[in-house]
C-alpha cells in the first residue's frame, strides 16, 4: 500500500496505525451492491451505493468510534453497523481499504471499508435502519443512496457532489467510486468539476 499525505490526511498502514498509543480510533464503510434497475425505465443504475444523513445535516457513512483495545476493528464496526441501521453486517479484513490521520483531527485515526453486497441484503439493511436500528432519527437521519447517474441539466451525481460532507467522507466516496469502477472516469470527472463549481457558488453568494 502506498502511503502519502492528500487533502484528506496521511495514509498509513493498518499495523502503525492500531501500534500509536494515545489515538481514538473511527471506522466507517461503504455499502455497495449491483442492480438491474432503471431511472425513468431508461437510464440503468447500474451500483447502488449507501451514506447516511446525519444529525447534524452533513453526509457521510455508516460507521464510529471503536476500541482496539476491547474489540477488533471489523468487530466494532459491526457493531456500530447494528446500532446505525439495524444489521450486524459481518465485516472482515478482506472489506479493510486503508487508515488515515484526518489533519482536521489530530487524535484520531480512520479505517475505511468497502463491502459488496447483493440487491436484496442492501433492501433489507434500508428497511432495517428505519425499522430496527436504535439510532434512526437521533444520530443517523435516514440512510441515503448516491445518485451515479447525470442528468441533463447537472442534476444527479454534480448536485450530490455540491452538498456538505462530515471530514474526508467525501474524499472516501471518490476514491472508492474510482477505485472500484463503479462510475466511468469522464462521468465522474464532469460531476467532480460541476459539483465543485456548484460549491463555490454556494459560498460566493449564500442565500
Amino acid at each position: 500500500m502506498n502511503c502519502g499525505v492528500g487533502m484528506d490526511g496521511q495514509e498509513i498502514s493498518r499495523e502503525e496505525a492500531l501500534s500509536r498509543r494515545g489515538f481514538k480510533h473511527a471506522c466507517h464503510i461503504l455499502l455497495h451492491a449491483e442492480t438491474s434497475a432503471k431511472l425513468f425505465r431508461k437510464i440503468p443504475l447500474k451500483h447502488i451505493v449507501l451514506m447516511q444523513m446525519r444529525f447534524d445535516g452533513l453526509l457521510g457513512f455508516p460507521g464510529g468510534l471503536v476500541n482496539p483495545s476491547e474489540e477488533t476493528l471489523e468487530s466494532g464496526l459491526s457493531r456500530e453497523l447494528q446500532e446505525e441501521v439495524g444489521v450486524a453486517v459481518p465485516v472482515t479484513v478482506d472489506d479493510y481499504v486503508y487508515s488515515r490521520l484526518p489533519p482536521s483531527s489530530p487524535n484520531l485515526i480512520t479505517h475505511f471499508y468497502t463491502k459488496k453486497m447483493t440487491e436484496a441484503e442492501l433492501l433489507e439493511l434500508e428497511k432495517a435502519a428505519v425499522g430496527n436500528a436504535a439510532d434512526h432519527g437521533l444520530e443517523v437521519m435516514g440512510m441515503v443512496r448516491v445518485p451515479l447517474y447525470t442528468l441533463k441539466n447537472g442534476g444527479g451525481l454534480s448536485w450530490f457532489l455540491s452538498h456538505s460532507f462530515i471530514s474526508n467522507s467525501r474524499a472516501q466516496l471518490l476514491g472508492s467510486l474510482r477505485r472500484l469502477g463503479l462510475v466511468s472516469e469522464g462521468v465522474l470527472d464532469d460531476a467532480l468539476r460541476q459539483g465543485d463549481q456548484m460549491r463555490h457558488a454556494h459560498k460566493d453568494h449564500p442565500r
